[in-house]
């Protein structure tokens, strides 16, 4: 099963219907979120246009952290997931995506790359706030 983004239903600019002028194609099928959880590296391989091999990160455990103020960049386990604006699902769930907040023991880390196409989590570290 996979999702169609073909716009062939879509309707005219009088507001009439369109008129199916052909079937699906396979080339106009998309594919579910990847929803990266917290757990042991799993990668799973997909084929794309041309050929081409797109890796998907379903689980990941470390991530690559960069401090900005020193300028280094370290590979951290993951404690916990903290919170996902994306979706609040996610955020209960604890899948990482693009902008997720994530404990490690460097100090709170937040999410740069987009793991479920990329297949790596980037993380850039949150500057703790003094009062």
């Amino acid at each position: 099963m996979s999702v169609w983004h073909g716009d062939l239903r879509k309707k005219k600019p009088s507001g009439g219907r369109k008129t199916a002028c052909r079937k699906k194609r396979r080339f106009e099928r998309g594919s579910f979120a990847a929803e990266t959880s917290l757990g042991s590296d799993t990668k799973r391989f997909v084929r794309g246009q041309g050929g081409n091999v797109r890796t998907r990160l379903l689980a990941a455990s470390h991530a690559n952290i960069s401090n900005p103020s020193t300028g280094k960049t370290k590979r951290v386990k993951i404690d916990k997931v903290i919170s996902n604006p994306a979706n609040v699902d996610y955020d209960r769930r604890g899948v990482i995506t693009r902008g997720t907040a994530i404990e490690t023991s460097l100090g709170v880390a937040q999410v740069t790359s987009r793991p479920g196409q990329d297949s790596i989590v980037n993380a850039i570290l949150v500057p703790k706030k003094t009062k």
